[in-house]
């Protein structure tokens, strides 16, 4: 009793609220337009994120404590010699893959040659500056004798040209780890791609060889200096394949994430616009019909207005109080297209069941007081399930500035639907109230005005008036329009036809089961090719690098942070131990076998071990790179002890299973809790990992949550809580076909789809709500009968909204990007899948399942019998006798 007071009292509150604004539509249609110019002009001048690391990395991750940890231990500036794979910070560099398009050995002769002249145009580009050109050599990172550090492979190939020119036979290249002259050993795993090796691993031939220049970035000026740098490397390493066709290229740097993330916004901007036009045209066409006087068709194009002022108000308010745009915003409008136009299309079906006599006051009331209930509260749970997305819960940053941009914008769309578009019906209203045409605004003549007009002119004046309409045709009038008639006749009479509903069974069980069959697939996505534009530096170099460059993992540095008894043999034991199955391509092991062979690892007091590893680094000249790889710490009695030490690790993996990647790292952290010796592991790679999965689905998780509690709380809000039962069930079937189904389209659950999936509750109860309440409170008929009541209802809302939806996404799946590819599949499903289960699932099933509609047989009482009067008519003109029965 107390749901169905209450929900008699919102609707008398929307009822007058829709008065109101009838009776001030001027001002209600023109402050939502003055506040979105005033907040949108700031997005003129918009910023850009331009840390990929901030909007795509979690937040808060061991990995990046770990990375404070070996900075603060092994700075940059320390860690010359130990540049693999950009072990603590990826900085500023420059990187090229050199490959041939005929799978020719890399090392022979002619392309040595070639790699090296490449090697020498791109230490003489220059940067120009006011009064002074920076090379390479002005930027570079300094050796100890002030010399700039390059790839080892340089030195190899430099090498391997001179025992070529004085017919040395003896030089040979190894793979991973290879030996120079000065008697280092550099680890070429990296450098040299689709290798083939003889015995012994010797190599036989390379198909890529990849070089790497890093730079400095320790002032503002310097850093500066390093991206224009990078950006004439990489017309540089173009230029160069241009005079040797024979070779392909593969130029990569720092800012190129940064900036194919960003392209995608660019490359997207005509198709954006070629949407808005597509469904600027749809909505026109859903809301038009042959009737020129009850003809809405600039209700469905300022429906496209009111979400667009909405969206530049959220825009301008992000703008205003700091916020960054990114790609991900791109996703923005299509949340909003999907609420907003749903929220119009409704109205304009509850403006065409009010009575034409009324005053457009009265039928303005009544469309709020039977379309805004269910309006609301959907924008509730749009907020809530954004809004937990927007929380300090959420760990991604790019999916909470989506979330909050999302929630503002949902927001003001609500705002601007009950002020804006309602003025808007007000003064369509009007307009068919004097019987002007819809388009023009003129006054339509009556058709016996029209007979000497032609054809045409006839046809765009069609109009039927009130005074030739009778009582019965007049709640038919709307019926003309092409979708009333189509479900009212044909659609609604044919899904709950027996012969079809067992069809509809089979098909949803088909459905289930290709959704189970793609739900036990699913795969999380960590690559970060997958948010940036298709033809760009990123995806041709990731490809590459998978190709040639995927026999080992990234260089994983393993750093003993911790003072420990070097001198025991136990301790050197358990470090090897530690690392037992990895590629070890540090000094360390080299190191400890050393002392083995001099016999002093064992027996000698720890000053004598100290002094003699500091000692050693001055004498043997193998070991003058290993001083970067342990710290000293003198004592106040001379004493000296070593704090840390590191080595470097690859493994035997591919580096395209991203999982089997993630499994190495979460396998090495358990190691690290449960061992003797005190140790992390670290890669810039693992920052982007480290505990993803949670991350990734923690605002999907909170999400669910926050829509089943909203769902459970209005249960006794709502006038019957069987609507949020059957609400929750169809939310859940959804989800779980969307998820099924995006996998088989090969979509990994990564920060966009994971956006689209908490998009995807929230689109389902839009379109869903409606149907199942009006169905779940009618009373008196058979279920059938409800459903087609509640299609004939709805179904023309939820159909009109599904086309524009659809026109406008169909432009999305031809922008050349990842991101937008992703957002296209995800919210593609989630409409069609949507759109399955409320035209053909819930009118099947509902027809056999709860609730039951048991017409109540009333008892006949003597008391309240009914008096029948027949009373005899003559027609006067002719002789036939008409009885009319009176009830009284």
């Amino acid at each position: 009793m107390l749901r169905q007071v209450l929900h008699r009292g919102l609707r008398t509150c929307f009822s007058r609220l829709g008065h109101f604004i009838a009776s001030h539509p001027v001002f209600f249609a023109s402050a939502p337009v003055l506040i979105s110019i005033l907040l949108g002009a700031s997005f003129s001048r918009y910023q850009v994120e331009e840390s990929v690391e901030h909007l795509l990395a979690p937040q808060h991750s061991l990995a990046k404590i770990e990375r404070n940890l070996v900075n603060s231990l092994f700075p940059v500036n320390r860690s010359k010699h130990r540049l693999y794979s950009d072990l603590q910070t990826p900085g500023r560099y420059g990187r090229v893959i050199v490959t041939s398009f005929q799978k020719a050995n890399m090392l022979d002769q002619h392309h040595t040659d070639l790699i090296l002249k490449l090697h020498a145009a791109v230490t003489r580009i220059q940067v120009p500056r006011p009064g002074f050109n920076y090379t390479f050599a002005h930027i570079c990172i300094l050796n100890n004798d002030k010399t700039c550090i390059v790839d080892d492979i340089v030195h190899v190939l430099e090498e391997l040209k001179n025992a070529r020119a004085t017919n040395r036979t003896n030089f040979a290249i190894t793979y991973p780890i290879t030996h120079l002259k000065d008697g280092r050993a550099v680890y070429n795993g990296h450098q040299l791609g689709g290798v083939t090796v003889h015995s012994k691993d010797r190599v036989k031939s390379a198909e890529a060889v990849q070089l790497t220049y890093y730079l400095q970035s320790i002032n503002s000026l310097n850093d500066m200096v390093a991206e224009r740098w990078e950006s004439s490397f990489c017309d540089t390493v173009r230029l160069f394949q241009k005079s040797n066709g024979k070779v392909k290229m593969y130029p990569y740097t720092s800012s190129s994430l940064r900036e194919d993330f960003q392209k995608t916004s660019h490359v997207s901007e005509r198709y954006l616009v070629t949407s808005l036009i597509l469904v600027a045209t749809m909505a026109i066409l859903c809301c038009s019909m042959q009737d020129c006087v009850r003809s809405k068709p600039w209700l469905g194009l300022l429906g496209l207005v009111t979400i667009s002022l909405a969206t530049l108000t959220a825009a301008g308010i992000i703008n205003l109080t700091g916020g960054k745009y990114n790609s991900t915003f791109l996703g923005v409008p299509f949340v909003m297209l999907g609420h907003g136009l749903y929220g119009t299309f409704e109205m304009l079906s509850s403006w065409r069941k009010t009575r034409e006599d009324q005053h457009v006051k009265e039928r303005t009331a009544a469309v709020y007081a039977d379309s805004m209930l269910s309006f609301s509260l959907t924008t509730a749970m749009y907020l809530v399930t954004f809004g937990i997305g927007a929380s300090p819960f959420t760990n991604i940053e790019a999916a909470r500035i989506f979330c909050c941009n999302s929630c503002i914008a949902i927001f003001f769309n609500y705002l601007y639907v009950l002020s804006f578009y309602g003025s808007s019906l007000v003064f369509t209203g009007y307009i068919e109230n004097n019987y002007q045409h819809s388009i023009f605004c003129r006054k339509v003549p009556k058709p016996e005005a029209l007979q000497e007009k032609p054809a045409w002119y006839r046809f765009l004046l069609t109009a039927r008036f009130s005074e030739d309409t009778t009582d019965g045709e007049e709640a038919n009038t709307y019926e003309s329009h092409l979708l009333v008639c189509f479900l009212k006749r044909y659609y609604c009479d044919w899904i709950t036809n027996t012969y079809v509903k067992p069809f509809v069974v089979l098909f949803y069980l088909i459905y289930i089961s290709f959704a189970l069959m793609g739900y036990l697939q699913v795969s999380e996505g960590s690559d970060l090719s997958n948010i940036v534009a298709t033809a760009t530096q990123t995806i041709e170099y990731t490809t590459a690098q998978q190709k040639y460059f995927s026999n080992y993992s990234p260089v994983i540095g393993f750093y003993i942070y911790e003072s420990i008894e070097y001198w025991n043999t136990s301790v050197q034991e358990d470090v090897l131990e530690y690392t037992k199955g990895f590629v070890r391509i540090s000094w360390f092991e080299s190191y400890l076998n050393y002392l083995r062979k001099l016999n002093v690892t064992t027996g000698l007091p720890k000053k004598n071990f100290t002094d003699m590893l500091r000692n050693s680094f001055l004498k043997a000249p193998q070991f003058s790179h290993f001083q970067e790889d342990i710290i000293f710490s003198k004592k106040y009695n001379d004493e000296v002890d070593v704090v840390a030490s590191r080595m470097f690790l690859v493994a035997k993996t591919m580096e395209t299973n991203r999982e089997e990647l993630y499994d190495l790292l979460e396998t090495l952290r358990r190691l690290s809790v449960t061992s003797k010796v005190k140790f992390i592991v670290f890669n810039p790679s693992f920052v982007y990992m480290d505990r993803y999965a949670s991350s990734l689905g923690a605002p999907l998780h909170n999400s669910c949550i926050s829509a089943l509690f909203l769902l459970f709380f209005s249960a006794f809000l709502v006038a019957d809580s069987l609507i949020n039962v059957w609400l929750t069930l169809t939310v859940v079937s959804v989800e779980f076909g969307v998820i099924g189904f995006m996998t088989l389209w090969k979509v990994e659950l990564d920060c966009i789809s994971v956006l689209c999936l908490i998009y995807g509750i929230n689109y389902t109860i839009d379109n869903c709500a409606p149907l199942l309440s009006t169905f779940v409170l009618g009373k008196d008929f058979t279920r059938t009968k409800w459903v087609k009541n509640a299609l004939e209802v709805h179904g023309v809302a939820i159909l009109q909204s599904y086309l524009c939806y659809l026109v406008g996404l169909i432009p999305l799946a031809a922008v050349p990007s990842n991101l937008t590819c992703t957002l296209f599949r995800c919210l593609f499903l989630i409409a069609f899948v949507t759109f399955f289960h409320c035209f053909a699932i819930l009118p099947v099933i509902l027809t056999f399942l709860p609730p039951s509609k048991k017409k109540r047989k009333e008892k006949k009482n003597p008391e309240n019998r009914e008096e029948i009067e027949c009373v005899e008519m003559v027609d006067i003109d002719s002789t036939r006798v008409v009885d009319q029965i009176t009830t009284v």
